[in-house]
């Protein structure tokens, strides 16, 4: 569920920030049920989506790849917890060097989302 929700964030936070979509950021979900559909960012050649179906479909086949191959061990998992990905860009200050700090990070991590 975290993972849905750090994609969530980043839905929200880059046409907020770009601002072109002249619309709060919850209210252009439901752009995608008009005739014209959803056009991220207001542009129509960027991603134009029409059927929520769709949307769904491609967002659970993406998440169940992106899942799979952290769970197969693929290269960014060679020798590592498959629930924890680790490395450099996820922990890019250092905060788990000690390994007992480690543990109880994973713990709040699973606790907290």
């Amino acid at each position: 569920h975290a993972r849905w929700a750090m994609l969530g964030l980043l839905g929200v936070s880059v046409p907020e920030i770009v601002g072109k979509i002249g619309k709060p950021w919850f209210e252009v979900g439901a752009d995608i049920f008009s005739d014209d559909g959803l056009n991220y960012l207001g542009n129509p050649s960027a991603i134009h989506a029409q059927s929520i179906i769709a949307v769904v479909a491609t967002q659970v086949i993406f998440m169940g790849l992106i899942e799979s191959y952290r769970l197969n061990g693929g290269p960014a998992g060679d020798g590592l917890d498959s629930l924890h990905p680790g490395g450099p860009f996820f922990d890019p200050f250092n905060l788990a060097e000690d390994p007992e700090k480690f543990a109880e990070l994973k713990v709040k991590e699973i606790k907290n989302g």
